[in-house]
Formats: structure tokens, sequence, C-alpha cells
């Protein structure tokens, strides 16, 4: 049995902005219903480029309404430039997390977004251009690719976890592992003349540090009444304390280790270690 948190709890037995946008115009379909998952999100983005209005339909289990719901209220007040940054982690962050079999919940939410606001502006989304490779679910190669490198992912059942590719009648798991390679190597290639490689001062680690926490780490912390404070660097530790609901939050640790921490490793080094201040 899954653990859910319980803003997912509330979100999915009472979900926000259900239904259609009157008048909308930027509207968003992904999935299917004989995928099992299907999601349309509807929009009102006034002159100014500022969402007005946000509301959706699905048709899934209670991630995905949950993960629907979240997506309205957090953009609901954006502008679209702020709102096309978002990702599948803010969703699944603003909600305190959702078990690792359910990411593709979140990730059908940020790809109906993203749907929205390219019918919005009147363009073609290229992963809609991709090669299919799980004919279950309708997903493409391309999916797969950005889902690997934005969340890391090393496993096929990760892939799964996160995209549903693979999860039906398993023909294509061959060419995910393909995909798993051929991503994983090309991020390795990608990353050996990145600074990150090279001798950093503790002064350069530092101000590197914060720059992630204030362009992404807390924006996300904030939107769910959270914030962190960097306390000290001392050679790959990271000493930083946790503020607001993220303090007394019992899912701290997760935050931690699986945001914190993984950004930091992501953007700055992949050998920092995250350790929240106690005192």
């Amino acid at each position: 049995m899954w653990e859910y948190t319980d803003k997912v709890k509330e979100h999915f037995l009472n979900p926000m902005n259900v239904g259609e946008v009157e008048n909308a115009n930027g509207v968003g379909e992904v999935g299917s219903l004989a995928c099992g998952d299907a999601l349309t999100l509807s929009l009102k983005i006034n002159e100014q480029g500022i969402i007005e209005d946000a509301k959706f339909k699905t048709f899934g289990c209670a991630s995905a309404i949950a993960s629907s719901s979240a997506l309205t209220e957090i953009v609901k007040g954006m502008n679209i430039e702020e709102a096309a940054k978002i990702t599948n982690e803010d969703i699944a962050n603003f909600l305190g997390g959702l078990p690792k079999e359910k990411m593709h919940c979140s990730v059908m939410g940020r790809e109906a977004l993203e749907a929205a606001i390219a019918n919005y502006r009147g363009i073609t989304l290229p992963m809609a251009e991709g090669e299919v490779v799980c004919e279950c679910f309708g997903v493409t190669d391309l999916e797969v690719r950005r889902a690997i490198l934005e969340s890391n992912l090393r496993t096929v059942e990760e892939i799964t976890n996160f995209t549903k590719a693979g999860g039906g009648c398993g023909k294509c798991h061959d060419r995910l592992e393909e995909l798993l390679r051929e991503a994983r190597h090309e991020s390795i290639q990608a990353v050996i003349p990145d600074q990150r490689t090279k001798r950093l001062t503790n002064i350069q680690k530092i101000k590197m540090i914060e720059d992630v926490l204030e362009r992404e780490i807390r924006p996300a912390l904030r939107k769910d009444g959270g914030d962190i404070e960097l306390i000290d660097v001392d050679g790959d530790f990271v000493m930083v304390s946790l503020r607001g609901a993220c303090g007394s939050c019992t899912k701290s640790q997760t935050t931690l280790k699986e945001y914190v921490e993984k950004k930091l490793r992501e953007q700055v080094l992949d050998t920092l270690i995250v350790e929240e201040d106690k005192q």
C-alpha cells in the first residue's frame, strides 16, 4: 500500500479548480482513457501573460487528481514565462512528495501545462514529434530521454515510474535500456567540460550553493510555506536549516536528501552531502 502525505489526501478528497475555464485560451490534453490516465488543463491568460484562472478534468488515480489540483493552485497568478519553468518535481514537492510509483502523475501534470501554454502560443511541442517507444502508453523517446536526464533515472523501473513507459506488455524494455545507456553517456560527456569538475575554492563553492538555493530551492519551498538557510560549508558537507513549515515537517529529511541535496549535486558538485543544523 502506498503512503500518501496529508496534502495529497487533501487535494484528492477535496480537489481544487475542477472543471473547464470558460473561454479558455490555453488548453492542454495529455494521456488517454485507453492508457488509464487522461488530463485536460484549461487556462485563462490575460493580455499581460498572467494566468488568471486554471481548471482541470482528469481520469486517473488519487495521485493524478491530487497532482492536477495542485498544479492549478501553483500556476494561478503566475505569468506564462514562470509557469513554463514548472517541473514535475515542483508539483510533487508542493504535495509533500509522491510515492515513486506515482511520479508519472506529476509528469502528466507538467506535460498538460506545457501543452496548454503551447496551445496559447500557437506552437507544436517537440515531444509530440518523437519516436513512439512504448505503444501501450504512447510514450516517445524524447519524453523518456528528458525524464532520465531531469530526474537522474538509472533503471527501466524508474523510467516506468516517471513516464509509464514499459508498464504494459514490456516489449519496449530493450529500447528503454538502450535509451538509458545513451542518455547517461551523453550526461557524463556533457559534464566533462563543466566547472563542477574543476577544483573549487570554498568561496566559489559557497557562492554557487547560495545561487542554487536562491534561484531554485527557496521558491519551491516557499510555495509550501517553508524556507531554507545556508549555515555553513565544510569541505563537501553543507549545513542548512529548514524554516517555516519545512522545519516541523515529518518529511524534512526526504526534502533535504531527495530535493536539496540532489539539486546541489546536479548543479554544484556531485560529492556534496547536505545535513540539517539542529541548533
